[in-house]
């Protein structure tokens, strides 16, 4: 099977999913051709059966803003006719679906047509999708795309709320590859190069914008010090960084807080954490949450959004209102309080998250290309 994966390169639940598709399914013998505008940060190897396309786009005086989209689907269309793809797997819905439906009407004038499936993921659709500018003609790309497919429950409910989708929407949970989260014994994990004996380590990843609360890890995080001897480590890049850090200036606790910025080994990282927090607006799904649980780590989160679907309330960690850092932290100190607890909640995460591995949840996408494309797999 030939198949065009095009998404954000960035470190973004959807550009991880995206990437980790695309090698699972190159593992499996399908030939695989990344399109977009630099190397995905997840892509850590280029063979035969995986190839990277980098979008360029022009400059001109003329536009203020470059028209990526447009170069987007001439990269798709480029691409499709070279390497003879038979799907187009776009994840986002802005700009991707819509710049794959040009594409797949200027291949028509070409006689090809290739399959699009698009993928929502979550901010595409209940932030920048629902936007008045943009409502029409998201809807109009996913009601034209062959399939569409939410990474969960409450994302398709979310779509089918904000748009006329005359669609059937498929879900297809995120997934982990457990080969990138093996056993790490304590030698292999140091955690006295982060924490004393007496602590407990805390963990937060994102990308800091403001729908991930990042201000309330800091204020769950000073509430729980203040109980039991704690580090914080915040993984990751983002506008609310220097908020973030003012704040902990003022509360007094800068100092048992590490700022270790973006990271390609989230799993290594993972592995020093006793407990993980995520108090986001909304989620479409929580793959941080995921990720965490895959590594034993329980999860304090919201309720929001599909985190339910993942986080099981007292049983992989807690969930609570949004904006709640009282009774987040509350539940921080049950798990963490002593040995016992923290340990069954750990093996709580890990069992959940062996539901989403990738085993189980790669033949969920080959079976929507069989559906597309006969006889491909």
């Amino acid at each position: 099977m030939k198949i065009g994966i095009v998404c954000y390169p960035t470190f973004g639940g959807s550009g991880v999913v995206a990437t980790e598709l695309g090698m699972a399914l190159a593992k499996k013998g399908h030939h695989v051709h990344f399109i977009t505008y630099k190397q995905p940060v997840r892509l850590d190897f280029i063979s035969n059966d995986i190839h990277f396309h980098e979008v360029f786009v022009e400059e001109y005086p003329l536009f203020q803003f470059q028209p990526y989209e447009l170069a987007l689907s001439s990269k798709m269309v480029e691409v499709v006719l070279a390497h003879e793809l038979e799907i187009l797997h776009v994840h986002y819905a802005i700009p991707h679906a819509y710049a794959a439906y040009m594409a797949k009407q200027m291949l028509k004038e070409k006689g090809v047509d290739i399959k699009v499936v698009t993928t929502l993921h979550g901010t595409d659709i209940t932030l920048v999708g629902s936007h008045p500018n943009y409502k029409t003609a998201v809807e109009f790309s996913i009601n034209n795309s062959d399939i569409v497919t939410t990474v969960s429950e409450s994302l398709k409910r979310d779509t089918l709320r904000l748009f006329n989708i005359r669609k059937d929407i498929k879900v297809i949970h995120n997934f982990i590859d457990f080969e990138k989260y093996p056993e790490i014994h304590s030698e292999e994990c140091q955690r006295n190069n982060i924490a004393n004996e007496n602590e407990r380590i805390i963990t937060h990843i994102s990308n800091l914008r403001p729908v991930k609360r990042a201000k309330d890890v800091i204020k769950i995080f000073y509430k729980i010090q203040q109980e039991i001897p704690s580090k914080l480590l915040l993984v990751g890049e983002g506008p609310d960084r220097e908020s973030i850090e003012n704040l902990a200036k003022e509360l007094g606790i800068i100092d048992k807080i590490l700022f270790l910025g973006n990271s390609n080994e989230v799993n290594k990282l993972l592995c020093y954490s006793d407990l993980f927090l995520l108090p986001s607006e909304t989620e479409s799904f929580g793959l941080a949450a995921l990720e965490a649980m895959a590594a034993r780590t329980p999860v304090i989160s919201t309720n929001s959004g599909g985190l339910p679907e993942v986080n099981i309330q007292g049983v992989t960690g807690f969930l609570s209102d949004v904006g709640d850092t009282d009774d987040m932290a509350k539940n921080g100190i049950f798990i963490l309080k002593d040995d016992k607890t923290l340990q069954q909640f750990k093996h709580n995460a890990l069992e959940q998250a062996k539901q989403f591995s990738m085993q189980n949840v790669l033949p969920s996408y080959k079976e929507v290309y069989r559906e597309v494309v006969t006889d491909c797999c």
